[in-house]
């Protein structure tokens, strides 16, 4: 569904400049080019200024959270003034240049391909890690390649995977950076088991209620080659510490 989403984000994204600049192209020029040139001048936008109405900003935004569904894919200039000439016709209602048959269902794999490659340098670093936390007092790698620390033994119940439990929890990538909290917002969260990465599914019914744990998850049991953009790269090894405050029964 993830790669799905960002392919289809390919259609979408910066929208907005070319909009503006089609239109322009569009409306045919002023009996006297000569003297309209400097109102356009004058009501340009100079470089870097922020957009000058609200509709405008709201616009712009939207164009941000269009390129952070896209960074991942690493596209470069030339990938980008593609991408526009293929908005820009679609959108305007231009004969297409490609045919949307042949090359709609190849968005996937293209998405798919330029994940799997961004992610190979964070799966390889993310590897070190994993391996460096293992070695800490009182962590072990599991079976699955999860790392489990328990930092306060718990006196309740263990969950079982088909279980809702309620927790708190701090993620973070391995430098630190903290990405979610329900620590910080001051609420936990409630979930079943099944619902949530590999990770948590298994590293949960190891702790019992009332215990705190630290899983340090490779990529393969978290978000794999997608992640979640703008936070978590593809490939990201994640670290979660974890309260289990009940079973929700």
């Amino acid at each position: 569904m993830r790669r799905t989403l960002i392919a289809s984000a390919l259609l979408l994204s910066t929208a907005v400049p070319i909009f503006a600049e089609e239109a322009e192209k569009a409306v045919p020029p002023p009996a006297d080019a000569t003297k309209a040139a400097p109102a356009r001048a004058a009501s340009a936008r100079p470089a870097g200024a922020a957009p000058a109405t609200e509709s405008a900003r709201t616009l712009y935004a939207i164009g941000l959270v269009m390129s952070q569904n896209l960074g991942p894919l690493k596209l470069t200039a030339a990938e980008l003034t593609s991408l526009k000439e293929g908005l820009t016709d679609g959108v305007l209602g231009r004969p297409p240049k490609v045919d949307l048959a042949v090359y709609g269902p190849k968005l996937q794999e293209f998405a798919k391909g330029r994940l799997g490659a961004g992610a190979s340098g964070e799966k390889k670093a993310g590897a070190a890690f994993v391996a460096k936390e293992a070695q800490q007092p009182g962590a072990a790698k599991q079976p699955t390649g999860f790392v489990y620390k328990e930092v306060k033994a718990g006196t309740g119940a263990a969950p079982k995977a088909t279980d809702k439990v309620k927790v708190h929890y701090r993620g973070a990538l391995t430098d630190g950076t903290v990405f979610d909290s329900s620590i910080e917002r001051g609420e936990p969260v409630t979930f079943p088991l099944t619902g949530v990465i590999p990770c948590w599914t298994q590293g949960l019914q190891l702790m019992k209620e009332g215990g705190k744990a630290r899983l340090v998850c490779p990529s393969e049991l978290a978000y794999g080659d997608e992640g979640r953009a703008p936070k978590i790269k593809g490939g990201a090894t994640l670290v979660f510490d974890v309260e289990l405050i009940s079973i929700e029964r």
